[in-house]
């Protein structure tokens, strides 16, 4: 295949996945599944520009094991955690007030931008499954950056989850672990992640495309779903005791906590 034909299909793909889990929203009235396809989204998209490509085989092989777990592994944490028999995420609920009578108009425009964005984030995957050299020292680089990104994501996640299981932590912060040098240590290694592909795809003449997936990552992480509405979230909800953490603790990257105030 062409490649704009490649991107054609993907773009298809992702727009007939989110028309159907649109009306699944309109059935449940819970668009947080939105989070679900994408992530899943995402990874297939790896999977399909792998076997579809014309790169070395066993580039687009690591590139499919690769992606392919990575979304594997967020797709059913977002659906066990914050779908499946859980109420609404609160950044839905909130459009569905502001949007009142319209918001199936403005939700099955939402589900239709997230199949764009979720092809855009996929373009990185493309240097790599059309790479022709055999793998190298940078692709073992690479390898060892996924495990650490996809290790830390999963530890944080696994922390805040035991953390929140436990009813004496009810209105508190999590302080536990990696979340004791980072507010918000999931999100500093779902970045990290991104640059698997940057490794994997140096050795391409477009490799520069790679570095869109970090780049958009970390300006969506700081600027629009990621930080600033968690944040926002955690102060209405834990009040005096989130500021403090805020004092003391690293916003992103992990480093050394300061002493909280009193």
């Amino acid at each position: 295949m062409i490649l704009w034909q490649v991107i054609l299909v993907a773009w298809a793909g992702m727009a007939l996945a989110m028309l159907l889990f649109y009306f699944v929203q309109r059935r449940t009235k819970n668009a947080g599944i939105v989070d679900f396809v994408w992530a899943a989204g995402v990874g297939i998209l790896a999977v399909f520009y792998a076997a579809v490509a014309s790169g070395s085989p066993e580039r687009r092989i690591l590139l499919a094991v690769l992606a392919g777990i990575w979304s594997l592994r967020l797709a059913v944490y977002l659906l066990v955690n914050r779908v499946w028999g859980k109420s609404e995420d609160g950044r839905y609920q909130m459009l569905r007030r502001n949007w009142g009578d319209k918001a199936q108009t403005f939700f099955f425009a939402f589900f239709q931008i997230q199949a764009l964005w979720a092809v855009l984030f996929s373009i990185p995957f493309l240097p790599v499954a059309y790479g022709k050299t055999p793998l190298g020292p940078l692709d073992y680089l690479a390898i060892l950056v996924w495990l650490a990104a996809v290790a830390g994501e999963t530890l944080a996640d696994w922390q805040l989850a035991r953390f929140r299981a436990d009813p004496a932590s009810r209105g508190r912060t999590c302080r536990v672990g990696l979340w004791r040098y980072s507010r918000h240590p999931n999100y500093f290694f779902e970045w990290i992640h991104w640059f698997t592909y940057v490794f994997l795809g140096l050795e391409s003449p477009f490799w520069w495309v790679t570095l869109a997936g970090p780049v958009v990552m970390l300006l969506f992480l700081y600027k629009v779903t990621g930080i600033p509405y968690t944040e926002k979230r955690a102060l209405e909800s834990r009040g005096e005791d989130y500021r403090r953490y805020q004092q003391a603790t690293s916003p992103f990257i992990p480093w050394f906590p300061k002493r909280e105030a009193p």
